[in-house]
């Protein structure tokens, strides 16, 4: 068995019940971008997060940015299953990230239900939790697990 095949055999270990493929540590889902070319990692955080908080650095042709809700407001995004179908095939294994990982469980399941078999939460998100002074990036979440980012 593959690496690849390995990871995603755990992360379906790991889904919650039959809404979406599974889910991945933040290691894992950067261990399968660098196995894989064919794994994309969809950033749900809103433009400002990424603009203003940071954001993965990955190879161009794995990173996709579709908003789950929009800035400012919060607003769910109406067009988020058009935009990730115009980003996104229907057999990618993609990879969901948000700040804390709830968006990305949403938006694995909402994928789903449109035809993305291969739909995949990253745990913890790319910030993580907060910690007991309230700050993120020091609990769980891809910054904290020393993963390519870049700051705002």
């Amino acid at each position: 068995m593959s690496t690849v095949e390995q990871l995603l055999a755990a992360a379906r270990a790991r889904a919650p019940g039959p809404g979406y493929a599974g889910a991945v540590t933040p290691h894992e889902a950067y261990e399968l971008v660098q196995a894989d070319t064919r794994v994309v990692l969809v950033d749900v955080r809103t433009n400002a997060e990424r603009d203003w908080v940071g954001r993965v650095m990955l190879p161009e042709n794995q990173h996709r940015a579709v908003q789950w809700s929009t800035w400012p407001g919060g607003v769910p995004n109406p067009d988020f299953v058009q935009q990730l179908e115009a980003v996104a095939r229907k057999d990618d294994v993609l990879l969901f990230l948000c700040r804390s990982g709830v968006r990305s469980r949403h938006a694995a399941t909402l994928a789903t239900q449109h035809g993305f078999a291969n739909s995949y939460d990253i745990l913890e998100g790319f910030e993580g939790d907060k910690d007991g002074e309230g700050h993120r990036k020091t609990v769980g979440g891809w910054c904290h697990a020393g993963l390519p980012w870049m700051g705002a």
